[in-house]
């Protein structure tokens, strides 16, 4: 059996989240004071204690998940699960991050410092209100990206997320977006869903906070990952530390390739996917694109118990 590690995006946050493998684990401890240390907050207090809404913002929930997959990592590190179990590693969007510094690529505390600046880039790049993303639901990425075509009339409507077989979003001006949802609704998706979201992520309305990151990846230590990376916006196999730094500029407005990204570790032999942190949300993908592979969650300390027992 082969396995890849596989890292959640926004929209997992919980209250509470890694506070168990905290308390369980010396190291996963660790990894939420290093990242507290890094930005200078008690960013763990929030995750904990905090409120959801807080939480949610970009710049909060970004470091904050990326705290938790690697606190879970951790877990599975002080058992005897070192990350050369997988034969790849990925991650949705921000969870690309976390791949890389579970790989050893980033520091935890670069990485931390790095999403912050990323969350806040993000949020800054479109006034709020003048993006907004959707979710269509039954329609293929072809039909999407004709569906884009169509809504934007000059403004930017692109395919952001190919999440999976049965699902994909659009990112752009928020007109177009709402004009999107409803072309897509009359071309016959299943539903068309407008997305809680601050910001129109990975799209070109994105292009200042990639110039923000470009500069902020400059500057950070990049090392070849202990394991390749499958890149959102390649959907393959990476470990130059270059070209990691140049796709994760690329990332900010470019289309998260998820499905495809399963589909090539799959195609590389991987049938199993370990989701490594918050929530489920990855698995259930990872089912839509391919009922043959197995995936199990690894973000509490029972599920780390449960893989370590066998």
């Amino acid at each position: 059996m082969t396995i890849a590690f596989v890292f959640p995006g926004q929209g997992a946050q919980t209250i509470g989240m890694g506070k168990a493998l905290a308390e369980a684990y010396p190291a996963a401890k660790a990894v939420f004071d290093e990242v507290d240390a890094a930005l200078g907050e008690a960013l763990s207090q929030l995750i904990w204690e905090g409120d959801i809404e807080t939480l949610t913002l970009t710049q909060n929930a970004q470091p904050a998940l990326m705290a938790t997959s690697l606190a879970a990592m951790r877990a599975l590190e002080a058992e005897g699960v070192s990350i050369d179990k997988a034969a790849f590693v990925a991650g949705h969007s921000l969870g690309e991050y976390s791949a890389l510094a579970a790989a050893g690529a980033i520091s935890v505390a670069d990485t931390a410092r790095l999403l912050r600046t990323r969350g806040k880039a993000m949020q800054s790049a479109v006034p709020v209100g003048e993006g907004a993303m959707a979710a269509i639901l039954g329609l293929d990425l072809e039909a999407v990206r004709a569906v884009a075509e169509e809504a934007a009339q000059g403004e930017v409507c692109q395919a952001a997320n190919d999440n999976d077989p049965t699902q994909v979003v659009v990112s752009g001006a928020k007109a177009a977006v709402e004009r999107a949802a409803e072309i897509a609704k009359e071309k016959g998706a299943k539903r068309a869903v407008m997305l809680p979201v601050s910001a129109p992520f990975h799209c070109a309305l994105m292009q200042p906070a990639a110039d923000v990151m470009a500069e902020a990846l400059a500057d950070v230590a990049i090392e070849a990952p202990a394991v390749p990376l499958i890149a959102n916006v390649r959907a393959d196999a990476v470990s130059d530390p270059d070209e990691i730094r140049k796709l994760l500029v690329e990332q900010v407005t470019g289309s998260v390739r998820w499905r495809e990204s399963v589909q090539t570790m799959a195609a590389k032999g991987v049938s199993e996917f370990w989701e490594i942190g918050a929530g489920k949300a990855l698995s259930g993908m990872i089912r839509k694109i391919d009922r043959s592979l197995t995936s199990r969650q690894v973000g509490t300390a029972e599920d780390v118990a449960a893989i370590t027992a066998g």
